[in-house]
């Protein structure tokens, strides 16, 4: 009914010394059941330098000319001329030294940058960078101890081909062309045609 396990068929240890004993295998010792930890899997974050789909641009690579991808790019080397990135993310390592005009969707910078930046998400200026040259974003982050020279232009996420209407020209169409109201209180109004808009060209 019951099979003899291989352990059983193993002669006892006869040491004349001690009293016989059986010596148990380490598969046979009764030790507390701790699960084994799963493996812990860190999702990348997207700005790691090390993700597998981040193409990598080492420190003694130098490049000049036109430098465009459709990846994202961290850059630790030289380039001089032009980096097109438009729909991805560009670091420049601490290493990194920039003399171009950067277009990309985000941008973190660590070193050096000589050159106009375009982005239409996200700009970066960490601690250890210098950033000489005009930035065009809608978001920018400058953290303390940066070094920028240049101007700063923050576009509208959601830019509109319609001009906004004066809040005063809003808000005589609900108010009506009365100059006072029913509960006492004075409302103005203010047409569309005497006031400006600054969209306006003149």
């Amino acid at each position: 009914m019951w099979k003899a396990r291989p352990e059983d068929n193993k002669p006892m240890n006869m040491n004349p010394s001690q009293p016989a004993q059986h010596v148990p295998p380490p598969a046979a010792v009764a030790a507390p059941s701790i699960p084994a930890p799963a493996p812990h899997k860190e999702t990348p974050k997207a700005s790691d330098p090390y993700r597998a789909d981040v193409g990598h641009i080492g420190k003694s690579v130098q490049i000049k000319g036109e430098l465009t991808g459709s990846e994202d790019l961290y850059l630790d080397g030289e380039i001089e001329g032009t980096v097109d990135l438009r729909d991805h993310s560009l670091i420049i390592g601490p290493n990194g030294r920039i003399k171009a005009g950067i277009t990309a969707r985000d941008l973190v910078v660590h070193g050096k940058v000589e050159g106009n930046v375009i982005a239409t998400g996200r700009v970066e200026l960490r601690k250890s960078c210098t950033l000489i040259g005009d930035v065009s974003t809608q978001r920018i982050v400058i953290e303390d101890g940066a070094f920028f020279k240049g101007a700063i232009d923050i576009k509208e996420k959601d830019a509109r081909a319609e001009p906004r209407k004066p809040m005063a020209a809003a808000a005589s169409m609900s108010n009506g062309s009365d100059s006072s109201s029913s509960s006492g209180v004075a409302s103005y109004s203010a047409s569309s045609a005497a006031q400006g808009s600054f969209l306006d060209s003149k």
